[in-house]
């Protein structure tokens, strides 16, 4: 018999935050949501640092990926730990559909199968055209630069022709070891925002909006942008399940970051299947939908 029936992975960080500020409360909020829905339904629950070394992780049927949020800083780290624990837990979501999106060139496979995403040029290591003769190629006069493997707005540039120059010295550094991708600069994500929709047992449960402050273009929360709730569109919610539909394996939990691009249609920006923050707070009937979908797992 196992002694915990799910652990909820987070980070060091975030396992026992001593007098946490804000930003580290909505983290333990979340994830005490999640798990007194758990409790509630008879499930053993614990709340583990993924990096730690004394657990033993044979001892859990379900490692459930929540806050894992410097994977990408370690990503080497991440992946050899992947194929340790995933030979002695079960991990959600899927192995095969972490490594799938833990890296950015999913993209290019979400489009393939009938879900628009935002266009994005992949830069592979050894790259050697300047930042400015991308721009040439491509026509793209406004962008964003950003890793493939990448979280929380990591080396995120905002790049127009006047500070090509100035970025070019991180870029060579950047791309000398690994994937990078440039895409068209989203204008609709200045007026209107990003929309966030979370997918959970395989249907859209909520969604947030999320906007960047004035001057910047982040909307992540830990660079000042801000959220609220949101009531999206049918159209917005069919695209949202039609991301996930296309997964495979499929997801059992997840998020969708959409836009409406240059041209007015919907795109994916990410699809989050690693460690999407859900926004249970906003609408807390989530954190119980999500405990159903594991339940189903036993």
């Amino acid at each position: 018999m196992k002694l915990y029936d799910i652990t909820l992975l987070t980070e060091s960080r975030y396992e026992r935050p001593v007098n946490p500020d804000w930003y580290k409360q909505n983290i333990l909020t979340e994830d005490r949501l999640l798990q007194e829905a758990l409790e509630r339904r008879g499930v053993n629950v614990a709340r583990v640092d993924w990096a730690r070394t004394d657990f033993d992780w044979r001892s859990t049927s379900i490692a459930l990926f929540r806050t894992t949020w410097d994977y990408s800083h370690r990503a080497a780290e991440f992946s050899a730990w992947l194929d340790k624990v995933s030979l002695q837990t079960e991990l959600v979501n899927p192995l095969a559909l972490i490594r799938w999106n833990m890296d950015k060139h999913y993209l290019h496979d979400l489009e393939a199968r009938g879900v628009h995403s935002v266009p994005t040029l992949f830069l592979e290591p050894g790259e050697t055209a300047t930042l400015r003769e991308l721009h040439t190629r491509t026509g793209w006069i406004h962008t964003v630069l950003k890793p493939a493997v990448s979280g929380g707005a990591r080396h995120t540039y905002r790049l127009n022709p006047e500070n090509l120059e100035a970025h070019e010295a991180i870029f060579r550094q950047l791309v000398a070891s690994e994937s990078m991708l440039l895409q068209p600069f989203q204008e609709n994500i200045l007026t209107q925002g990003e929309k966030a929709l979370m997918v959970l047992g395989g249907q859209f449960t909520h969604a947030v909006l999320k906007r960047a402050k004035p001057g910047d273009f982040r909307v992540q929360d830990d660079f000042g942008g801000a959220v609220y709730a949101y009531n999206p569109t049918k159209e917005e919610i069919d695209f949202a399940e039609l991301a996930f539909a296309v997964c495979d394996p499929s997801p059992l939990y997840g998020r969708v970051d959409l836009v409406a691009d240059n041209e007015g249609r919907l795109a994916v920006v990410e699809l989050e299947l690693i460690e999407p923050e859900l926004w249970f707070r906003y609408y807390p009937p989530s954190a119980d939908v999500l405990a159903d979908s594991l339940l189903a797992l036993f």
